[in-house]
């Protein structure tokens, strides 16, 4: 999405040179409804303004603190060129960023989006911000600005990046009580991934599209998709599972399992001197890890620092309330297993 900016004379020596001002003007105003259909009540003045407003007064947080994250989808953007569809990653962008705030304690409040290319295609640009604005809206989350920068040199045609801001709400007391929560015993409950979600798509990419050759028409060897609909599976959201836990005593930490894996991830909810086992016998992953496995000569250490092997976020739990949170994440259409426990120590082992 970009601000809606007004039009104005035509430029030729810019469109000469690769900036086509009229086509940007035009893609902006269209953008309208899109951007629109994500608003509520708190967002304040129109589109077009050089910064979005939105309103903090009479937020049922007590003592509320403001937590921001920033973050892209990577390479799988380059898989959503290859394939020629561009209406997922801007989801995967709005749910890997709603989750990296849950992971923090955070309700998300409003999400600001950056496209970056070498020349403005509107179809291209349109579907990416129709992700964008799908995923604001599923995860409540005002789309309150942005920028589409044209910028040829930088882009080759048919290339762009995108990048999303977010800003949430959490309790300073909630906050607090994470930072110190989480103690040896505790049981690390598991939520299944879709897939790859946002991170390894480097490797992933190397190991299908190049060692091996495969089209993303092909279907996978396990059946039942093509490639490119296992490598653009859109990134799950955890928002309806985990969002009404926040603030249960019992729920000592969460870990977004994204870029680092196990690894890189789980320690950033653990207290200095506490560390995790995980044990890999607790969930079966999807195929298409241990195809990439396989395929690849990867080996399970790796694969465990550069993918989610099928668990896109943790929980940290106490341990008589693991069933019940558990069930509640059941029923949130979400389910959690026993993966693991927290350890004296440091870092992730596995068992």
């Amino acid at each position: 999405m970009s601000d809606v900016e007004p039009g104005g004379a035509d430029a030729p020596a810019y469109r000469a040179a690769g900036v086509d001002l009229e086509t940007a003007d035009r893609f902006k105003r269209d953008l309208r409804s899109l951007v629109s259909a994500t608003h509520g009540p708190r967002v304040v003045g129109q589109l077009g303004g050089f910064g979005g407003c939105f309103s903090l007064a009479d937020l049922p947080e007590a003592d509320p603190v403001l937590v921001v994250s920033a973050d892209g989808v990577g390479t799988k953007v380059l898989v959503a060129q290859r394939a020629g569809r561009h209406d997922t990653v801007g989801e995967d962008l709005v749910n890997h960023c709603v989750d990296d705030l849950l992971a923090q304690g955070a309700r998300a409040l409003l999400f600001l989006d950056y496209v970056g290319t070498g020349r403005l295609d509107p179809h291209v640009a349109r579907d990416l911000v129709t992700g964008v604005a799908r995923g604001c809206r599923a995860n409540a989350v005002a789309l309150l600005g942005g920028e589409t920068a044209e910028m040829p040199g930088l882009y080759r045609d048919g290339e762009y990046d995108l990048a999303g801001f977010i800003a949430g709400i959490a309790p300073h007391a909630r906050l607090e009580r994470w930072n110190r929560a989480a103690r040896a015993g505790d049981v690390v409950l598991g939520l299944p991934s879709s897939g790859l979600h946002t991170n390894g798509y480097t490797l992933a990419r190397r190991i299908v599209l190049d060692l091996e050759g495969r089209e993303l028409d092909e279907r996978v060897p396990w059946g039942g998709e093509t490639w490119g609909e296992a490598l653009l599976a859109v990134h799950r959201s955890y928002r309806d599972a985990v969002g009404p836990l926040l603030d249960e005593p019992a729920l000592h930490g969460a870990v977004h399992v994204t870029g680092g894996g196990f690894a890189g991830n789980v320690p950033r909810a653990l207290p200095p001197g506490l560390g995790a086992r995980i044990d890999r016998s607790a969930w079966d992953p999807p195929p298409i890890f241990g195809h990439l496995a396989r395929a690849g000569g990867v080996g399970q250490e790796e694969m465990a620092r550069v993918f989610n092997l099928g668990i896109g976020f943790c929980l940290i739990v106490e341990p008589a309330a693991a069933e019940d949170v558990s069930a509640r994440c059941a029923v949130a259409g979400t389910p959690a297993v026993p993966i693991g426990l927290v350890i004296e120590g440091s870092g992730v082992t596995w068992g």
